[in-house]
């Protein structure tokens, strides 16, 4: 990993009204690492996400990314920068293939962009065949080569979700923000995915996760930090933070780690 952090957040305040959603909260991500936000419901990490990616404006503090401070860009300026995000609730344009899926996030790093494309100006043909080799190539990172031609809607949830991977990942992103990317799928689809992000960080990508699924988080994150109430309340290795007694209070309890099963109490952050 990097000396310089990737991103670094600092002194992050956000309030909904009277409620402090983020109260002073500080943290660096370094390159090539994955690390993991986790808390109990309502702690403030989808918060922090949309923090990050432009969607809510700060009340204070400030986020840098590559030494650049980013705080009040839009959210498509921060992508444009290398911050990319998948959210919650599934997204993907059902009546459109799986490879046209994956082509939307292609053309934005297009030079013709997605509209010359789509009605097939001059010039556009070479560009466009290297944008679908370039889908596909998404497509097969994820395991869905053989279904590029398949319409989305007819793909199973877990499936759906891979697919908004491979968009996601053909923005072209440095910083990955995953946001409970486990959310819906099966014991086996979840520990694809363990896989699968492993692989997206060997591709240069660093992964910030939000996740719910302890399992997951403990297996691949290299750093951990958890919230509380819009506090941090504790950081480390998956094993300091394992035996924090602040953490196991708060979040884990004493037998998280028996079986992966859902949290008792998952948080479903709209602000």
């Amino acid at each position: 990993m990097g000396t310089e952090p990737l991103l670094e957040a600092r002194g992050l305040l956000k309030k909904f009204g009277g409620v402090v959603a983020v109260n002073d909260v500080d943290f660096a991500i370094q390159p090539g690492e994955i690390l993991a936000l986790i808390g109990p419901n309502g702690a403030g990490k989808t918060t922090i996400f949309n923090l990050i990616s432009g969607t809510h404006r700060l009340d204070r503090g400030e986020v840098i990314f590559q030494g650049q401070d980013i705080t009040r860009l839009r959210p498509s300026e921060v992508a444009a920068q290398g911050v990319v995000r998948t959210f919650q609730n599934l997204q993907i344009f059902d009546n459109m293939t799986v490879l046209e899926n994956v082509l939307v996030g292609c053309h934005l790093q297009g030079k013709s962009g997605f509209l010359a494309n789509a009605l097939r100006l001059p010039g556009t043909a070479v560009e466009e065949a290297r944008l679908r080799a370039r889908a596909q190539e998404f497509l097969d990172l994820v395991g869905l080569a053989d279904l590029a031609d398949f319409p989305a809607a007819s793909l199973t949830f877990g499936q759906q979700r891979l697919v908004e991977f491979a968009r996601t990942l053909a923005v072209g992103p440095q910083l990955l923000l995953l946001d409970e990317p486990a959310a819906g799928l099966t014991r086996v689809e979840a520990e694809e995915l363990d896989r699968l992000i492993c692989r997206i960080r060997e591709q240069g990508i660093t992964v910030f996760l939000v996740e719910h699924d302890m399992n997951l988080v403990m297996g691949i994150a290299d750093r951990v930090i958890v919230l509380q109430y819009g506090t941090k309340i504790a950081s480390g290795t998956p094993a300091e933070v394992q035996a924090d007694p602040l953490v196991i209070q708060a979040y884990l309890g004493t037998d998280w780690h028996e079986e992966r099963q859902p949290e008792p109490a998952l948080e479903v952050e709209n602000a």
